[in-house]
């Protein structure tokens, strides 16, 4: 199949078929005699379990690492522990991720509290968005 019909297949633009070739994640295809790609369902399937990876959130370095897991395993190696550690990385991550949200999010609501109530003092929110060095430079409300 041409690259327009992998696209349509695979519910990615050319444009992605192409991305993933450069980056070694979708191996170049072999040509036909005119010169033109000719691509295997193989590839959709490979292309969709690259599309939905990045959906749930793996980058394309970790998803390039599941695509040689998988390869091994057609090859009837079956890396259980090496899927199983990077699958646990990304959980750690993901974890670390959600952790800095939370603090994020209670610091903001926490300047939220301290509402900008006294005109001749610079916002709190704008104080500790602007760090301790700029609160003598920042201008006064009102």
């Amino acid at each position: 199949m041409q690259i327009s019909e992998l696209a349509r297949r695979a519910g990615v633009k050319v444009s992605a078929v192409r991305f993933y070739e450069r980056s070694g994640a979708l191996p170049e295809p072999d040509r036909t005699s005119s010169g033109y790609r000719d691509y295997g369902e193989h590839d959709a399937l490979r292309l969709r379990f690259l599309r939905r990876g990045q959906e749930l959130g793996f980058t394309l370095a970790e998803l390039i690492e599941f695509v040689s897991f998988s390869d091994q395993a057609r090859n009837g190696e079956v890396p259980a522990e090496e899927v199983t550690a990077a699958a646990t990385r990304k959980l750690h991550d993901i974890d670390d991720r959600i952790a800095d949200l939370q603090r994020t999010r209670t610091a903001i609501s926490n300047l939220l509290a301290d509402q900008c109530e006294d005109t001749s003092a610079p916002c709190p929110i704008i104080t500790v968005l602007a760090g301790p060095d700029a609160r003598s430079h920042l201008p006064r409300r009102g």
